[in-house]
């Protein structure tokens, strides 16, 4: 029998084919991006240690391997065909369809592969992706990529706060059946809740499609969507008619940051939640920096107002600064009603 080895020529014949039966998990076909370089049946790594003409063929049995380096050192091997392969040892080939997430591609891998054991024979693509199992493999892109990958933006942030709110604030019997969609809990089980919006997609940048805010809005009832509106309403309407955002991610949420012309008249504080909870106010100036933080208005026009008002009308004389604000009227101009500036 003739056989190649660091100075041999290639073999033709059933040689290979016989050595294959006899050393099945040897049999090792040559990796595609490289010459000298093959993957064994076993699933290991093997390389021819000089050049020769059998590393060029697809598939060979290496007789004789040197194991002890991370790819084994072919020494001795015979040439198989396909052909070889797939008439002799058909009852051993498995071709299965695999749909997965590719992190190279970000994207997801659909294909019909063929196998002999733990080695890849042939492989092409699904003419079309099954849907579960491409939901499923666009889940594990999601875990990998990030919960950062998904499209959030402010609004959807804001309503992640807003449902959190209530969430917290809801009595123990009615917050069991509130969905809890803080980070934490999202990245936990995103199987849960992500899945069916993942129909129809398999690439990255087909995230981009999501809206998280349906997404979120998807988990309330109707019912529950109700209570959101009520127990934390998107703005507070100010006396001047303005609508100024709540914001609920906020340290101090829920707050809000107004003109403090704009709340005069106003004693206190709306509270949300089931009247739980008050509102924050920021209050700013006119150039829009924060002047004071309070959730008591009664208690702060009778009582740091007087200071404030003190520096607010030296640094801004043609404003509005009255006395009184607990009786004076909101305004959104520098003036108030009636045209001229009262002091």
């Amino acid at each position: 029998m003739r056989l190649s080895s660091a100075e041999g020529a290639a073999q033709t014949g059933l040689e290979g084919v016989l050595l294959a039966f006899a050393y099945p998990d040897r049999i090792a076909r040559r990796r595609s991006d490289g010459d000298n370089r093959f993957v064994l049946a076993n699933g290991r790594g093997a390389q021819f240690a000089q050049p020769q003409s059998l590393a060029q063929r697809e598939f060979i049995v290496a007789i004789e391997a040197d194991d002890r380096d991370r790819d084994a050192r072919i020494t001795l091997a015979a040439p198989l065909s396909r052909e070889d392969l797939e008439e002799y040892f058909s009852s051993h080939l498995r071709t299965t369809d695999e749909v997965h997430w590719d992190d190279r591609e970000q994207a997801v891998i659909a294909r019909r592969v063929t196998r002999l054991f733990d080695l890849t024979l042939a492989e092409r693509p699904l003419p079309e992706l099954p849907v579960e199992a491409t939901a499923a493999a666009m889940l594990e892109g999601v875990a990998k990529l990030g919960f950062a990958a998904l499209p959030w933006n402010g609004d959807s942030r804001d309503l992640q706060a807003r449902m959190e709110f209530v969430r917290r604030h809801l009595p123990r019997a009615s917050a069991t059946d509130w969905p809890a969609v803080d980070d934490t809990t999202l990245a936990t089980d995103p199987g849960a809740w992500l899945m069916p919006w993942l129909n129809g997609m398999s690439r990255a940048q087909h995230l981009s499609r999501l809206s998280m805010t349906l997404i979120l809005r998807g988990m309330l009832s109707h019912e529950q969507q109700r209570r959101l509106e009520e127990w934390a309403p998107t703005h507070f309407a100010a006396p001047t008619g303005s609508r100024i955002r709540i914001d609920y991610r906020d340290e101090l949420a829920p707050a809000v940051a107004v003109r403090i012309q704009e709340v005069f008249g106003v004693l206190s504080s709306p509270r949300l939640a089931g009247e739980r909870v008050p509102v924050t106010f920021k209050l700013l100036s006119p150039a829009q920096r924060p002047v004071q933080i309070t959730r008591d208005l009664a208690t702060f026009w009778q009582g740091s107002y007087a200071e404030v008002r003190k520096e607010m009308r030296g640094r801004y004389p043609r404003h509005y600064w009255p006395e009184d604000p607990a009786i004076a009227a909101p305004t959104r101009r520098a003036k108030p009603p009636g045209g001229k500036t009262k002091i």
